[in-house]
């Protein structure tokens, strides 16, 4: 097992007057797959965002490493760009490489490594593709592919599903399986219910507070799914 464990104790985040987390405490096991679910303008993001340490906040945050600290990968809900820019596919891989100038195109070794990666999330043979031309579940691939390679210990996963159709669901299934078989700590935000109740090892509900926390096949109960979204006073 290489993931850390994550402690959240009395996270509170405010927007001038507006409260978007309010002492937030969550618990993720080291290697599980742990969901975060919850209505629109909940603070999910926010949560997220705390974690990685782009926002001030109140509170702790803890990452607990069985060793030396690892690799930590973000996968965000959306990838925002000039649709415009003639940046291939690969390009894009290519100027995330740290090992290399990005201005240089990459060499064949580069290149078969990228290829690789591409393949493996479902995207072979488009390393030429133009970026702009791609769809929302192609593109959400392609961050997909940047994010497993180096293979992380952390992952953090912004509605990954949002833009994929059946068969990036279903890779994306699969690819949560291999996580969990490494050992990966996975902290997933989704709204699709049913696929948390099949791939998540326990499920914290959030609107600007902790709601309930549990394991999904007992949580995600109907009463308590209703309530959840219908919900009111959560941060816009």
């Amino acid at each position: 097992m290489s993931g850390p464990g994550i402690a959240v104790q009395g996270l509170s985040l405010s927007f001038g007057r507006t409260r978007v987390l309010e002492d937030v405490a969550l618990s993720v096991a080291p290697g599980s797959i742990h969901a975060l679910v919850g209505p629109n303008g909940g603070g999910k993001s926010s949560l997220i965002r705390c974690l990685l340490g782009q926002m001030p906040h109140q509170g702790q945050v803890a990452l607990d490493w069985p060793g030396a600290a690892g690799r930590i990968a973000y996968v965000p809900q959306a990838l925002q760009f000039d649709a415009s820019l003639p940046m291939t596919v690969l390009d894009f891989l290519a100027a995330l490489d740290g090992n290399r100038p990005v201005f240089l195109r990459p060499d064949a070794a580069a290149r078969a490594r990228i290829e690789a990666r591409l393949a493996h999330v479902g995207m072979a043979g488009k390393a030429d593709r133009r970026m702009g031309a791609l769809s929302g579940g192609e593109r959400q691939r392609v961050l997909m592919a940047q994010a497993l390679d180096p293979a992380p210990d952390l992952l953090i996963l912004d509605e990954p599903m949002a833009a994929l159709d059946e068969s990036g669901a279903a890779l994306f299934q699969a690819l949560l399986a291999d996580l969990r078989r490494q050992g990966v700590t996975v902290l997933w935000v989704e709204h699709d219910l049913a696929a948390v109740r099949r791939l998540a090892d326990r499920v914290t509900a959030l609107n600007r507070r902790v709601l309930f926390d549990g394991l999904p096949q007992h949580e995600l109960t109907p009463e308590r799914v209703l309530a959840l979204f219908s919900h009111r006073g959560a941060a816009a």
